[in-house]
């Protein structure tokens, strides 16, 4: 009965406009990867040379798409939406391919540069996976290979994703091209709920960090007094520069405990507009405009809304 299933699974095909009733995907082999990965930069060249559009296009012209594309497939990713992940990372990749291109075009780098940098990149920064000698090696080997003698017994084994990213810092600290200073790695036009996050974890991939984790929150009750006492006074200059520090020793907390703060809110918004959307759907249901319904009603179908979310 299972050969008879399998073979009617893989044979069934579905009548246009009705969804397979198996949801079988075979991964393509590492030739196929090539080859449409040459198949998108041969189109690209032909766009670059034949579209209006795609021709005129340059660093700065295209940076605002980026950011929007990114954002498009980081809310896929928050939503675990598969179909559009796989869309939205293609929409990425168009980009990396484009700015290369460009880069190809001014004779600065090629594609070839971009994935080359970035595998020496990563081989450097995981010596416990690869040796330093494999740094622009054609065809890298993983240890052992490389490896003295000597190394092997002096090298400190690491097993944990901790052990790694405790790791990373100091090893960019030692590339050619790398960060000079622990936090100079964060991108200036990072917005600044994550730029405090990633503030945070490099102080405390060196040692900065609080020794209890519990004792942040001491930190958090004293920021919020600070904020308090400004915004008594009503001094709009002084309470922004405590609202800061006390978004900042939440989200240190948030770090402490293992929370993605920008996660967090973002799931935190899309609750917001869901229930939002119920009381306004219900609004338009009975006829009655929002800013017609008072406080209380749009209060109570709020707690109907949240009290759906639980079942």
């Amino acid at each position: 009965m299972s050969i008879f299933i399998l073979t009617f699974a893989l044979s069934y095909t579905a009548p246009i406009g009705m969804p397979h009733i198996f949801n079988i995907y075979t991964m393509h082999t590492r030739e196929e990867k090539l080859k449409a990965f040459g198949r998108l930069l041969d189109v690209l060249d032909e766009l670059r040379e034949k579209c209006p559009w795609d021709r005129k296009q340059t660093n700065e012209s295209l940076r605002p798409n980026t950011i929007e594309e990114t954002f498009e497939l980081c809310d896929a990713l928050l939503k675990d939406d598969e179909p559009n992940i796989c869309k939205e990372l293609g929409d990425v990749l168009l980009h990396v391919c484009f700015y290369a291109k460009i880069g190809q075009e001014k004779q600065q780098f090629d594609m070839a540069d971009v994935c080359n940098k970035l595998v020496d990149k990563l081989i450097f920064r995981h010596p416990h996976v690869y040796h330093p000698s494999q740094v622009g090696a054609p065809d890298p080997k993983p240890l052992p290979y490389g490896e003295k003698e000597e190394e092997r017994d002096n090298s400190e084994e690491v097993k944990t994703a901790q052990q790694v990213i405790e790791n990373w810092e100091q090893i960019k600290l030692r590339e050619k091209d790398g960060n000079k200073r622990v936090l100079s790695g964060v991108p200036d036009a990072l917005p600044a709920l994550i730029k405090a996050y990633r503030i945070q974890d490099k102080a405390r991939n060196v040692g900065f960090d609080w020794e209890d984790k519990g004792d942040v929150w001491g930190k958090v009750r004293e920021e919020l007094g600070e904020l308090e006492t400004e915004l008594r006074k009503e001094d709009r200059e002084h309470s922004t520069e405590e609202f800061g520090d006390f978004l900042f020793s939440l989200i240190n907390a948030a770090r402490l405990y293992k929370i993605n703060p920008d996660t967090a809110l973002e799931k935190t918004n899309a609750k917001f507009i869901r229930r939002f959307n119920y009381i306004e759907e219900h609004s338009i249901r009975i006829g009655k405009p929002l800013k017609d319904m008072t406080l209380g009603e749009m209060d109570a179908l709020w707690n109907e809304a949240k009290a759906q979310e639980k079942k």
